[in-house]
């Protein structure tokens, strides 16, 4: 604990892993970050402190250095990444661009399940009336590529607690695995919601009481 990070392997099913599949690293200093993570992933400094009890794991989560920018930019506890169809195709959907940050945005308001989502800076849940923003950046095609994206989103948002990756999925973090569990769960719940409010020509974030 502490300075140690518990990373998921990569190639097991997330439902599927135990204990002794876990892989331990942290953080270090250039000197000390001599060697590249098990499987060939260069982590900018982060050192492998322990391999999985389990022998036949041997590489790690290409997440790593997406989940090392929660760890370093907002001191996250934990870090959740879904392939949820629902963020997929909110993606794709979300075709605002914010001309002030430069990215495309998925927003909602007026919906009593964004409560369920915290700002990043004042650590407060968001009200009914306020809207939820989730920035969205472009896919690559390794997941490794997305860390410099990620951590440029993740400047541009500080009250954020998710990127979502177009035609891809979500990244979510947050200061204990339950609270990032949480927030995966409201988020998705929202995504969903979102997605049958379009077919029904309902506004996700309604300007006046006559479009409530």
């Amino acid at each position: 604990l502490g300075n140690e990070i518990f990373v998921a392997p990569s190639g097991v099913q997330k439902e599927r892993i135990q204990a002794d599949d876990i892989f331990v690293i942290a953080e270090c200093e250039d000197a000390e970050c001599t060697e590249a993570l098990p499987g060939g992933l260069d982590v900018k400094n982060a050192k492998l402190v322990s391999m999985p009890a389990n022998a036949a794991i041997k590489k790690i989560s290409e997440c790593t250095p997406l989940f090392m920018n929660a760890y370093r930019m907002r001191n996250a506890g934990a870090v959740l990444h879904s392939h949820s169809q629902n963020s997929l195709l909110v993606s794709i959907l979300s075709q605002n661009r914010n001309a002030t940050t430069g990215y495309d945005e998925f927003q909602i308001s007026h919906i009593e399940m964004i409560k369920g989502i915290k700002k990043a800076t004042t650590k407060t849940a968001l009200g009914f009336r306020d809207t939820l923003v989730v920035p969205i950046i472009d896919n690559t095609d390794f997941e490794k590529d997305l860390t410099d994206s990620m951590a440029a989103c993740m400047n541009a948002y500080p009250d954020t607690y998710a990127v979502i990756v177009r035609r891809h999925g979500i990244y979510v973090w947050g200061d204990t695995w339950q609270q990032a569990k949480g927030m995966v769960e409201c988020l998705d719940y929202l995504f969903e919601l979102s997605l049958k409010m379009r077919q029904h020509n309902l506004q996700l974030t309604p300007a006046t009481q006559n479009e409530l």
